[in-house]
């Protein structure tokens, strides 16, 4: 054979051998892309298997959690949406009407309603722009923190809470206005009245407050949140802001008398404010603690878990406001136990719940200084009719 003919078959050769190359590639290719869509799908289709069995657990455990023999969670899911402003809806998505009503009556509050005894306050024990700090045996770690002030300012100290444990093993965050001088203490409504609500902060803005909260309720037809008119009595300096002999189903007036003394009175009527001496005062409840004695709550009152807002005074004639946030993570607010329990620490024998969820809000000169959520999961306040602040 000659040399041309050996190298055509030599070239040929090589040629068939990059084909075969080629041709295995290829097949090799071929394969590698059947196993990885094999593979794809196989991940796919065991996602699709675990996200069956997870929605079907999740599924069974919220049912159980629902409707199983725990009620615990049931009955705060009731009496938090019955108590919401726009959401009691959500528990008829999983309860009847014969069932919401049976937690209701399970979880209610049945009200010390005492006529307030003032012969239980002894005012003079208020110590004078505190220029005894130092010298006061305190009685335990909460009746110093109330009576060692605050060098910056004497008249009042805000004592802030973070993570603050319960006897319930719930956790808070918020905040507690201490006012030495209950004198100056005054209720404050909306410039709209009749027409719509005031946030808490153009209104402690309008009257010069140093420390302001929100107050009472206000009548609020088709849920709209206007807050433009409060419920029962309102008076501010001894002037009558609002006069309506509006029912509620707990609490009444919550005032401030000539004497600078907090009174409760489940006789909601201009005549009874009248006749206590009232000058300043907001109308809702309920009341958590009279003449020293707390309020008998089942369940969890009835009132759900929330953001809240309280008004208290100790027999020296300290007042205090707590103002508690909410609807966050595991910290939802607290119940009306809490309430009592928090009043009891700071030896309060005359305390009252004012409106709460978003309404709950604490001005400290100009400033709001606590995390107030709405129903939406917004970081924010609404209008409301009415407010307490320190001039």
């Amino acid at each position: 054979m000659s040399s041309n003919k050996k190298k055509k078959a030599r070239i040929a050769d090589i040629q068939e051998i990059g084909e075969k190359i080629k041709e295995e590639k290829e097949e090799l290719k071929e394969t590698q892309k059947a196993r990885k869509k094999e593979k794809t799908g196989m991940i796919w289709k065991k996602f699709f298997i675990f996200n069956f069995i997870l929605g079907t657990v999740c599924c069974y455990v919220g049912l159980f959690v629902v409707y199983g023999p725990n009620t615990k969670f049931r009955n705060w899911f009731v009496t938090t949406a019955e108590t919401s402003m726009h959401h009691q809806y959500y528990a008829r998505w999983f309860y009847d009407e014969p069932t919401i009503s049976y937690v209701m009556s399970q979880n209610t509050i049945a009200e010390n309603a005492s006529p307030t005894d003032i012969s239980l306050y002894n005012m003079d024990q208020i110590l004078a722009n505190g220029e005894n700090n130092g010298k006061i045996e305190y009685k335990n770690e909460y009746d110093r923190q109330i009576l060692e002030r605050d060098p910056n300012h004497l008249d009042y100290k805000i004592i802030e809470f973070k993570d603050e444990k319960l006897q319930t093993g719930r956790t808070f965050d918020g905040f507690l206005a201490v006012i030495y001088d209950p004198s100056k203490i005054h209720t404050v409504a909306t410039k709209y009245l009749g027409s719509r609500g005031e946030y808490v902060k153009d209104m402690a803005k309008r009257v010069n407050a140093r420390v302001a909260i929100n107050g009472g309720g206000f009548f609020d037809p088709g849920y709209s949140s206007t807050g433009g008119s409060p419920l029962g009595i309102t008076m501010s300096k001894g002037e009558v802001i609002k006069a309506d002999n509006y029912p509620l189903n707990h609490g009444g007036i919550i005032g401030f008398d000539n004497e600078d003394r907090l009174i409760l009175s489940s006789t909601c009527s201009l005549g009874k404010a009248k006749e206590l001496g009232i000058r300043d005062c907001v109308s809702f409840g309920p009341f958590i603690i009279t003449n020293g004695e707390p309020s008998k709550v089942y369940g969890n009152g009835g009132l759900g878990v929330a953001p809240r807002t309280v008004i208290g005074q100790r027999a020296d004639g300290i007042v205090l406001w707590l103002v508690v946030d909410g609807r966050s993570g595991l910290k939802q607010g607290i119940d009306m136990n809490d309430e009592i329990e928090i009043m009891q620490r700071y030896s309060v024998i005359n305390a009252a719940n004012l409106d709460g969820g978003t309404s709950s809000v604490m001005i400290v000169n100009g400033e709001l200084i606590n995390d107030p959520i709405d129903s939406t999961g917004a970081h924010k306040t609404r209008w409301i009719a009415t407010g307490f602040y320190l001039e």
